[in-house]
Parts: C-alpha cells; structure tokens; sequence
C-alpha cells in the first residue's frame, strides 16, 4: 500500500528556513507526479507545489513562488520541498501526495512547520 512519511518540520521565525522530506513506498515513486499540500489551524486543505515524475516540470501555488522549491530524488524515492523566507501564514501541518494538482491522494501524518517569533 502507498506509505508517505514526512519529516523536516520545526519551529522557525519568519525568514528563516527547513527542508522538508518525505519518503514514499509500496508505488513505482518515479512513474508520478508528486504534490506538497498543507492544512493551516482551522483551515482546509491547500496545495502548494506539484513536480512532474521526471523532475523537470514544477508548478507553484502564487503565495509561495519564488520562496519553495520542490524537487525528488527517483532513485531515493523521496520527495523535498524547501522553505526559505518563511512567514507566519505559512505555518501548517505540510503533507506530500501522490498525484497532481488535480487530483492527488496523502496518508501520512504531515510535518508540523510553525513560523513564530
């Protein structure tokens, strides 16, 4: 079965930086697209970043161009997302999914990232 594990999460003040991982099994992790999403305290669930199954293609929710940048390693079958210039409204438990934009599935138990002074 699809097993995403996520870690990297912390508590951070604003401007500074994580990388977050998450490490994926039991699904050929090269053949997918994979997502980051993210569930900020009392809100719903947000994309943030996709990247195509070669690692080529990345597209960006508008908040967060220019300060996140996702990226895989295939033959680790991990995915990473990092965090520079972090502000208070990125805090949120952060999740990486299977699949699109569109069309994505998550299981894992998030990393928490809280941007606090």
């Amino acid at each position: 079965q699809v097993q995403l594990v996520e870690s990297g999460g912390g508590l951070v003040q604003p401007g500074g930086s994580l990388r977050l991982s998450c490490a994926a099994s039991g699904f050929t992790f090269s053949s997918y697209y994979m997502s980051w999403v993210r569930q900020a305290p009392g809100k719903g669930l947000e994309w943030v970043a996709t990247i195509n199954s070669g690692g080529a293609g990345t597209s960006y929710e508008d908040s967060v161009k220019g300060r996140f940048t996702i990226s895989r390693d295939n033959a680790k079958n991990t995915l990473y997302l990092q965090v520079n210039s972090l502000k208070p409204e990125d805090t949120a438990v952060y999740y990486c999914a299977k699949g699109s934009r569109w069309s994505y599935e998550y299981g894992g138990q998030g990393t928490q990232v809280t941007v606090s002074s």
